[in-house]
């Protein structure tokens, strides 16, 4: 079961099409909609200020979202928080994508379409114009995003979308084999690529 814990009364809410990993925690004043991806030991700690993740968004492993007291931290439709990132008080708006690693400061906005790469640093009150490249400690916008670059991050939140559904019908919790089974199966999943071989591929 999911770590779920209410606080002064107010309980998380999760959508029944949306997937919390059990060993996930959700504190509180915590909104999770529908065919929202929560990955493992992410950490939704609304014992201050709201939060919330809206419709086909994910929040993967090891994710910290957290706010300061009358304030909402919000990822918008279709956001794609990576591994181990670290959102406080912000606003991740529809579309958006925040790279692994990387920490968004209290109050600023990630604009619509916009990506953060990797291990940056979003200052407090930085607002991040739609459509652009943020990288750097602190984070500068860099440029805008090609079609490629913004067709790829909508392909990769699908497949996370995927993995909403395949771990509703398939996660379950099991004990390690011994040994490696003979014709092993593998994941077909042709289709998810990082950016390098998604620009090769669609390459002219």
């Amino acid at each position: 079961m999911t770590k779920v814990y209410s606080i002064d009364g107010i309980t998380p809410v999760v959508h029944p099409s949306a997937y919390v990993h059990p060993s996930a925690v959700l504190i509180g004043d915590v909104i999770v909609g529908p065919g929202v991806y929560i990955g493992p030991l992410a950490s939704l700690r609304g014992d201050f200020g709201r939060i919330v993740v809206e419709r086909g968004a994910n929040v993967q492993d090891c994710c910290v979202l957290h706010g300061f007291p009358g304030t909402d931290t919000l990822i918008e439709e279709d956001g794609h928080i990576g591994h181990g990132a670290v959102i406080h008080g912000a606003r991740i708006r529809r579309n958006a994508m925040v790279g692994m690693s990387a920490v968004i400061g209290d109050n600023a906005e990630i604009g619509d379409s916009a990506i953060v790469a990797s291990l940056a640093f979003v200052k407090a009150d930085m607002v991040v114009p739609p459509g652009t490249l943020v990288a750097g400690v602190p984070g500068r916008v860099v440029r805008k995003l090609t079609q490629i670059e913004l067709a790829w991050k909508i392909q990769g939140t699908d497949m996370y979308k995927m993995l909403t559904v395949r771990s509703l019908r398939t996660l379950r919790r099991t004990t390690a084999r011994t040994k490696v089974e003979a014709r092993r199966k593998r994941f077909d999943l042709p289709e998810t690529l990082p950016l390098r071989a998604y620009r090769r591929k669609l390459a002219p």
